[in-house]
């Protein structure tokens, strides 16, 4: 979870901030930093959101922390 934190940390945001944003308690949110506890696929969704990134970048998958495009229907 060091990716996480050092993203809200990049962007400038406290865990509070991320309680605004994501709607997810501050002690919740504390604890997916740590590793302490896992986030649901939508905590995910709203994380990636709030941090401007993609969920891939926050899973390790890539390196690459610019979210992919929106796509228009």
């Amino acid at each position: 979870m060091n990716r996480l934190k050092e993203l809200r940390i990049e962007r400038g945001y406290t865990q509070i901030k991320m309680q605004i944003l994501t709607g997810i308690d501050q002690s919740d949110y504390s604890k997916i930093e740590t590793g302490k506890r896992y986030y649901t696929f939508e905590q995910c969704v709203k994380i990636a959101k709030a941090l401007n990134t993609s969920m891939d970048y926050l899973a390790g998958l890539t390196d690459e922390k610019k979210p992919y495009p929106k796509s228009r229907k």
